[in-house]
């Protein structure tokens, strides 16, 4: 936060230890900065450490203390903390959660919140000039303040604590682990770049969490016949770190951010079998503050879980994977990555596997959206879901945000049958989409199978500017996608893939899914029948299965999209 704190200090510090600079070119100080930002990101610490490095006096209000249920009694607290602040300068108020008593008094119904916001605004006025106190406050609800407070003589100085970037959140854990014991393989940067979306506060919990599990499995194994007390006091010997180069080898590194914190002088195999603020469990105990309020993971599905469409596969690593892995080549040549892509093609086609593995490969954040999620019955409320959407997705990019069933929320804008909300939906997606910028990597990818609904708009080049068609899938397609779905299937020497494959013409991959599943579940009728456990899968199974198999998607369906195609080319030309 050097950009942040160096801003601080020239509006906090400054006035507080060298006032007569102020006097003597005849301008008032600022009375008031107001920090904004998601929780856990350090606005309290900020505060502090302010108060503290210039020795100034440290009032701190919490807001919701100062309330009472008499009459005139939380005004007379606020009079007597500012005057004693008055009384004791060079001096801080800090006010600590101010959007619990600064409610916007035309939303309250509360006469208690409005006179506490009147009383405020007086005070804050009533401050001499120069008096050396100044009143710093912290919200992460910035647009929920009284107006009044927010002008120039009050809170003139707004500062937003930003989620850390990269190099921000090496420099947190730097400091958090100055005093830890770690593991010569602890790569910090590895750390700091597969965070994305942990604030301060969710960084020091990492390296909690992972000091607690290096205990708690030394505890467990009482390695050497030695207590957790003989270790913290620095008592056992150098045994454990032979033990560890020996057993180094017998785990398989755990994909995503691991237990990588390791006291060193506990074996590496005992933190990997516990996962700490992993992205890909389901039971992590690290999760991002800046996220909490919508699920983003980074997904599990990989291109092994993908049969076929190798073409397809090769596109989205050229729209996504170059920005985020080759970015100083687009610097290079001044040029903007594409920031979204459109899958389009029948149903069942593989369209959410795909975002989903390309998040992976990419170890970028995901966040899948139905499109009627968005909706409410509210006036305004499902524009403010999208804002809302695209505000979580900055603080943890890179970030893929996946729109599935787009056609539901941007249908053709002129169609007689549509409603304002969703007009309004439409172009409030357009707006955030039109506001990515280089700084916060966001990619957008949308699914449909009615591409020809649309609203134009949409698709224009700089919003979902690739469009890309998810066919059904061609022999050797097939022959890939039985691969993927049986690769931890025991399967009979008699079951032919390539045979299955030719047998499937027409076939979309949920349905040789589905396929797949009708054939393990005879398997398993035939084991409950005749009490007899089936080895493997054998050619009976999946012919019972052929026997119960459909078609979900009909020719002429499949040529709509072909035609849909041929137009798209045809325009390009």
């Amino acid at each position: 936060m050097k950009k942040q704190l160096n801003k601080i200090r020239e509006l906090i510090e400054l006035p507080l230890k060298y006032p007569e600079i102020f006097v003597s070119i005849g301008i008032s100080a600022p009375k008031g900065v107001l920090m904004h930002g998601i929780p856990g990101t350090g606005k309290t610490s900020i505060a502090k450490a302010i108060a503290n490095e210039s020795n100034a006096h440290c009032y701190i209000i919490n807001g919701p203390e100062i309330m009472s249920k008499h009459i005139g009694e939380s005004e007379q607290k606020l009079r007597k903390i500012f005057k004693k602040a008055s009384e004791n300068s060079p001096c801080i108020i800090f006010i600590d959660e101010i959007d619990s008593i600064a409610n916007k008094r035309s939303k309250s119904n509360n006469e208690l919140e409005k006179r506490v916001v009147s009383q405020l605004l007086t005070l804050m006025d009533g401050l001499k000039k120069n008096s050396n106190v100044l009143v710093l406050a912290a919200t992460n609800r910035p647009n929920s303040i009284d107006p009044a407070l927010r002008r120039f003589g009050r809170f003139d100085r707004e500062i937003e604590i930003p989620v850390p970037d990269e190099q921000g959140r090496y420099e947190i854990l730097l400091t958090k682990t100055k005093k830890m014991k770690l593991d010569t393989d602890v790569n910090l940067r590895k750390i700091a770049k597969e965070c994305h979306g942990f604030v301060g506060a969710d960084l020091a919990q990492l390296c909690f969490e992972a000091a607690i599990q290096s205990f708690m499995e030394l505890e467990t194994k009482d390695q050497d016949n030695s207590t957790v007390s003989d270790i913290v006091s620095g008592t056992v010997s150098g045994t454990v770190n032979g033990t560890e180069k020996e057993k180094k080898d017998e785990y398989s590194t755990i994909q995503g951010l691991k237990s990588l914190f390791k006291l060193n002088i506990i074996g590496k195999s005992d933190t990997e079998k516990r996962e700490v603020g992993t992205n890909t469990s389901n039971n992590r105990i690290v999760n991002k503050s800046s996220v909490r309020k919508r699920q983003v993971q980074i997904p599990t599905v990989t291109w092994n879980d993908i049969g076929g469409m190798e073409e397809v596969k090769e596109q989205l690593k050229e729209t996504i994977l170059y920005p985020l892995e080759y970015k100083h080549l687009y610097n290079k040549f001044n040029s903007n990555y594409n920031k979204g892509i459109l899958l389009y093609g029948p149903p069942g086609c593989g369209k959410t596997l795909l975002a989903k593995a390309i998040a992976n490969e990419c170890n970028a954040n995901f966040i899948s959206v139905k499109g009627p999620e968005l909706l409410t019955m509210w006036f305004g409320e499902s524009e403010a879901n999208v804002r809302d959407l695209f505000d979580k997705a900055r603080a943890a990019s890179p970030c893929i945000i996946f729109f599935d069933e787009i056609d539901s929320l941007a249908k053709e804008r002129n169609n007689s049958n549509n409603n304002d909300a969703i007009d309004r939906v439409i172009n409030q997606i357009l707006t955030e989409i039109d506001g990515i910028n280089a700084k916060k990597t966001i990619f957008i990818i949308a699914a449909t199978n009615r591409p020809d609904i649309l609203d134009k708009a949409l698709t224009r080049p700089g919003r979902l500017d690739k469009l890309i068609y998810i066919s059904l899938p061609d022999f050797k397609s097939r022959c890939s996608i039985f691969k993927a779905i049986l690769r931890n299937t025991p399967l009979s020497k008699d079951v032919d893939i390539n045979e299955m494959a030719k047998k499937t013409e027409g076939f979309s991959g949920a349905d040789i899914t589905n396929l797949c599943q009708s054939a393990v579940n005879e398997a398993i009728k035939e084991t409950i029948q005749i009490l007899n456990p089936v080895p493997a899968l054998s050619k009976k199974h999946f012919d019972l299965a052929f026997n119960k198999a459909r078609i979900s998607i009909q020719p002429e369906d499949v040529l709509k999209y072909d035609q849909f195609k041929e137009k798209l080319s045809l325009k390009n030309m």
